[in-house]
């Protein structure tokens, strides 16, 4: 029996999906997932795809784990909890190039790129489709530079640690990036709130559940009082 799964890394909780699978086939349910956990505890708080393979006839279970979807990996390299639903917009981190090279690296394997710079340039690419700078660029800015020359060096040597002088410019960049946002946000919202505003049209009054005379005088235009006469000259 082939099974796969996508979980928690280090946390598979038992679920109807894997129960109707497994339970027919008189397989330890809470076997299988002691294993699981137990295979994919070094991906805490990603989302792992994990295969499970059963020998019926001895209830041998084994276990093969491949490492996370890159946009995951991105997500913990980064420190973010997720990406940008409108990428174009609004960015939620500024990686560097390192930062690309190590998450490539762990990737590499499990990409159908030749090399680490194909990787690279990949990894770049789900960047771009979650919000992602990449040295204060749009990813595929980066893409071209790669293309061109640029960033050899270090993909060549695999570095993968990003030094501290550069990466507090890059949280820099990025902090007048998210300000720039927040404002950006704040005008929307404003402006949208004017819209609002001027699209509500005032009720005209209404003689509804009025007296006769009341609903009478509401119903008449306001007569122009006439002007007193002038006193008389003394």
């Amino acid at each position: 029996m082939h099974v796969k799964l996508l979980v928690e890394g280090g946390n598979m909780q038992p679920g109807p999906a894997l129960s109707q699978k497994l339970g027919p086939a008189g397989i330890n349910i809470g076997q299988v997932i002691q294993k699981v956990n137990e295979a994919t505890k070094n991906f805490k708080g990603m989302k792992v795809p994990v295969e499970v393979e059963i020998d019926l006839s001895t209830k041998n279970v084994d276990i093969k784990v491949f490492s996370p979807p890159v946009t995951e990996l991105l997500k913990k390299e980064l420190g973010i909890e997720k990406g940008s639903g409108l990428q174009k917009k609004t960015k939620v981190a500024n990686a560097s190039i390192e930062q690309i090279i190590s998450v490539s690296k762990t990737k590499l394997p499990n990409l159908l790129s030749k090399n680490l710079k194909t990787a690279v340039k990949s990894v770049l690419g789900s960047c771009l489709s979650i919000g992602i700078l990449v040295e204060n660029k749009n990813p595929l800015e980066v893409i071209r530079e790669i293309e061109k020359g640029k960033y050899e060096e270090e993909i060549r040597e695999e570095r993968i640690e990003t030094p501290s002088e550069k990466k507090e410019k890059l949280d820099a960049y990025f902090a007048t990036v998210l300000t720039e946002q927040e404002k950006i946000k704040q005008q929307e919202e404003a402006a949208k709130a004017a819209a609002e505003a001027a699209a509500v049209v005032p009720e005209a009054p209404t003689t509804e559940g009025a007296k006769p005379e009341e609903a009478k005088a509401a119903a008449k235009p306001e007569e122009k009082k006439p002007e007193k006469e002038k006193k008389e000259k003394k």
